[in-house]
């Protein structure tokens, strides 16, 4: 009786084995997810693009550490909240001055950084309105190249979208906006202006990453002014010159300001900093903006 029972024991789990195995073999083959739909503003085919370039090891050659920089600032750094995640931080100056105002700067790859707080503080004398610095990287900043290009790759577009929209409802309803930024933060420039639809009276753009999408260009409700370092490998003359194109196209209104000097030109704490360039720009800017 043991023996019999041993052999159909093991006929049974053979059969069990086989059933099994045609269901695998006949049932439907999973299909590949659908990919996502992208947001109606979804600033990531252009930001990803810029971001790309800290794989670029000359990219990287390009940019030696900072240089010691002395702080002049007078602001505070602030909090304010975002929807879906963590606090937003900035660096705030405001004007003496009752005014609602505001000029959003945006850091380059290297972060929120003492050489941005002393720009925010300059700006704010200068054009006698608030000057609000935007950390886009959570409170991080880098010190080398290395650390910089992972800030920057780590960066969610989406997050840094929602913190820029964080920072605006902080400011009030009745604020308004212009904006800039240099670098990574010259595409998050346009971005910016973008997310902010009307409340953007102006946007400067230092040698960033235009936005290519005519579509999106369409919905930009103010004029904007590009900063092109000429002898930029990245943002060059074909990058500069497609903007033109596609804000054509978009029935909107850029000027190029070309200087023949590098990327990172107008960063007095970087090594390619070039004064007699950086002077000119930022008399232009200052002009652009006085204006807005």
């Amino acid at each position: 009786m043991k023996k019999q029972t041993i052999i159909t024991t093991i006929t049974l789990a053979i059969a069990g084995t086989a059933l099994s195995l045609l269901a695998l073999a006949f049932s439907p083959k999973p299909t590949d997810p659908e990919p996502a739909m992208p947001m109606c503003h979804d600033p990531n085919l252009a930001i990803a693009e810029f971001a790309a370039f800290a794989n670029d090891k000359d990219f990287l050659d390009a940019h030696p550490a900072p240089l010691p920089i002395e702080t002049v600032h007078q602001g505070k750094m602030i909090e304010f909240p975002v929807a879906g995640g963590a606090n937003g931080k900035a660096f705030l100056m405001k004007s003496h001055g009752n005014t609602q105002k505001y000029l959003l700067l945006f850091h380059e790859w290297w972060g929120l950084n003492d050489y941005v707080k002393n720009e925010t503080a300059m700006w704010c004398h200068s054009l006698g309105i608030n000057v609000l610095a935007i950390d886009l990287y959570d409170g991080k900043v880098a010190t080398t190249a290395e650390d910089a290009g992972n800030l920057m790759k780590a960066n969610d577009p989406l997050r840094a979208a929602a913190i820029i929209q964080g920072a605006a409802k902080f400011l009030g309803d009745g604020a308004d906006f212009r904006t800039m930024g240099w670098c990574f933060g010259g595409g998050w420039s346009l971005q910016a202006a973008l997310l902010l639809k009307d409340k953007a009276k102006g946007c400067v753009m230092f040698y960033g990453m235009p936005e290519k999408d005519v579509e999106k260009l369409k919905t930009l409700a103010c004029d904007a002014i590009f900063i092109h370092a000429s002898q930029d490998q990245w943002i060059n003359d074909q990058v500069v010159a497609d903007f033109e194109t596609n804000m054509k196209s978009a029935g909107k209104t850029l000027a190029v300001h070309r200087y023949d000097a590098n990327h990172a030109f107008a960063n007095p704490s970087g090594q390619r900093y070039h004064e007699p360039s950086a002077t000119a720009s930022r008399t232009v800017v200052r002009a652009y903006l006085a204006g807005k």
